[in-house]
């Protein structure tokens, strides 16, 4: 017994203490990338084209913060004190995921489904047996709008709690709203038109008209609020003071957030390792007797763990910054390149305003 106590002793030396907080600080620094995402509108990507501050604006307010990686998270929540976010799906709901959504709005859920020219919106709005729908062809307006015709500013047309306080929301290429028997909460001016052939040019067969870009419904007991453009939740958009009073107000009254990211690509790496590991009792028994082995071999050469920091450092501080195209030290011209090469298909007015916004967001 005393050599065992002797042992530890030696092992609980200051030096090695300070080696295991180094090694903990330094995986866990390293395992940053690996828990975030570079997709667009994912609540796991902090850089202008997440939706981090749609978290953010949630937990500053004392709310709780549910993601779901599956729709069964739908059936976990109490329906009546939650408000769940589908953005840009990039996968249609199956027969089943979308039976767990509607089960959630009818039991007095509610839904924000967003999006723009995406296929898959549509049709879990139809499922849910919500009766509006995304137009999909791209509204300009050449008068009220924000730094270009393709960027209109909708203002609010209903009294209702989920546009309490917002003086106008600001879209980024998105579209219209048909509402249906759904009532309009947000429109265009009566400037605004729908470029049909998306040539950015009013056409004669395209008509000047104030139109819907966001409306609320009553399904069951719950309620669907439809938005033409998934965008105007990203980061570099709730930076506008409308968009963020907008995302508030949505939120407000409730007091869990789900933020459904289960049919979106872009899962970091480490949270599909978790949802794999909870999925496999074997993967989990297995990972538990690797834990005690690592834990039998660290007791024993504390000193081997340090050979590996050096590598650790470099792959953290190196590689995984550049390919995220997150440097703080980049310039304008190297952000609107990085910009081109992520979105070709973006014209450069786009580009270059985008990466002004993402200066902005770094300067503050």
């Amino acid at each position: 017994m005393t050599v065992a106590r002797d042992d530890w002793r030696e092992w609980a030396s200051i030096p090695n203490f300070v080696l295991a907080a180094l090694v903990v600080a330094v995986l866990g620094t390293s395992m940053v990338p690996l828990a975030t995402s570079a997709a667009s509108y994912s609540p796991y990507n902090d850089d202008w084209d997440g939706t981090t501050d749609v978290r953010s604006i949630a937990h500053e307010t004392g709310l709780r913060i549910q993601f779901a990686h599956e729709t069964a998270t739908y059936s976990e929540v109490r329906a009546t004190d939650a408000v769940a976010f589908v953005l840009s799906p990039d996968e249609a709901y199956s027969s089943g995921d979308a039976a767990r959504v509607t089960d959630f709005v009818r039991r007095g859920g509610t839904l924000v489904v967003a999006d723009d020219y995406g296929p898959h919106a549509n049709e879990l709005l139809r499922r849910l047996g919500a009766s509006a729908r995304i137009d999909g062809r791209p509204v300009r307006d050449p008068r009220s709008n924000y730094r270009s015709p393709a960027m209109p500013v909708a203002t609010p047309v209903a009294d209702h709690p989920f546009v309490a306080g917002v003086d106008n929301v600001t879209l980024n290429y998105g579209t219209t709203v048909d509402p249906g028997d759904a009532t309009p909460l947000l429109n265009t001016s009566e400037n605004a038109y729908l470029d049909g052939n998306r040539d950015g040019v009013l056409g004669p067969n395209e008509t000047l008209e104030s139109r819907p870009v966001a409306t609320v419904e009553r399904v069951g007991e719950g309620q669907v609020v439809v938005v033409g453009d998934a965008s105007a939740f990203i980061n570099a958009m709730v930076e506008r003071p409308g968009n963020r009073a907008f995302v508030g107000a949505l939120q407000s009254g409730h007091g869990t957030v789900v933020l459904d990211h289960s049919h979106a690509d872009g899962l970091p790496p480490a949270i599909l390792a978790l949802l794999f590991v909870r999925s496999s009792a074997v993967v989990q028994f297995g990972l538990g007797a690797l834990a005690v082995g690592a834990l039998a071999v660290w007791a024993g050469r504390p000193a081997a763990v340090s050979n590996r920091l050096a590598g650790l450092r470099w792959w953290r501080d190196g590689d995984a910054r550049r390919i995220s195209g997150d440097d703080p030290r980049a310039s304008a011209s190297e952000l609107a390149a990085y910009l081109e090469r992520k979105r070709p298909e973006w014209d450069r007015e786009r580009v270059e305003r985008v990466a002004a916004a993402m200066q902005r967001r770094r300067e503050r």
